[in-house]
């Protein structure tokens, strides 16, 4: 039996990095996994490399519009039946800038991608949720939802923006068997942190090696996060054995963030 047997559940940019992870880990745990991404291409691939039969399907869509997030939430209710576990895990942020040289496209693009993405997925799975008196609701913040760090402005403002919008969602369905918690990972070498950390090293005064340096020294274990750590922790929320959790900003950090 495993952890999640019957469940279903909805994962965003869930064709690589600590989407695809968490998705494995449902998968292994019992339950039908949808994964989305942009790319049907990379989408064919991960479910390929998955090798979940049935259990897993693919759904295209831009998660930086409500469109894309509305039809990505109701195609999986129209596949598989019914939606017990959301996972707005997409994400990230590029033309890092400091706050004085910031353009208002690149604080309006990580706003949408990050924020924007996780209220209207949110939404979207409370109306399916709230009915069924049932649900989980994990949303993907950072060890930057919890501190600040020159030149990630764009970053920062949306994971601390995404752990409010939990904090409050969590307090409205709490008593409707419904938990939102977010995960708050340190600093792990996915193809997103390879495609925009030079980017975001530069804006700091860094270079890429340095950038990782600097992420693995500020934690306790002196190197970086895995993506197994954070699908993990997403199984344990996902789970009736997360009943108790709800409302909690999760640091899967090395122990980097203070509190």
């Amino acid at each position: 039996m495993g952890a999640l047997d019957g469940r279903v559940a909805c994962i965003t940019g869930g064709t690589r990095g600590i989407g695809r992870a968490t998705a494995e880990a449902f998968l292994r745990e019992g339950a039908k996994v949808v994964v989305n991404g942009r790319d049907p291409e990379k989408g064919a691939q991960a479910l390929a490399e998955m090798n979940g039969g049935d259990d897993v399907f693919f759904l295209a869509g831009d998660v930086k519009t409500r469109e894309g997030c509305e039809a990505i939430v109701n195609g999986t209710v129209d596949h598989f039946g019914k939606i017990d576990i959301l996972f707005a895990n997409a994400g990230g942020a590029s033309n890092h800038a400091p706050v004085a040289d910031l353009t208002d496209e690149a604080m309006q693009d990580s706003l949408v991608w990050n924020f924007w993405h996780t209220f209207w997925t949110m939404q979207t799975a409370l109306k399916y949720m709230i009915p069924q008196q049932s649900g989980r609701i994990i949303t993907m913040s950072s060890v930057e939802g919890k501190v600040g760090k020159p030149g990630l402005s764009i970053y920062v403002a949306a994971k601390h923006a995404i752990n409010g919008l939990t904090k409050s969602a969590a307090q409205e369905v709490g008593t409707l068997g419904i938990t939102v918690n977010s995960v708050c990972p340190g600093a792990i070498e996915t193809d997103i942190m390879m495609a925009e950390g030079p980017a975001a090293a530069a804006s700091m005064g860094l270079d890429y090696e340095g950038l990782l340096g600097m992420f693995a020294q500020e934690s306790a274990i002196k190197r970086l996060n895995e993506t197994s750590d954070v699908a993990e922790v997403c199984v344990l929320l996902a789970s009736d054995a997360g009943a108790g959790i709800t409302g909690s900003m999760i640091s899967i950090d090395g122990g980097t963030s203070p509190y």
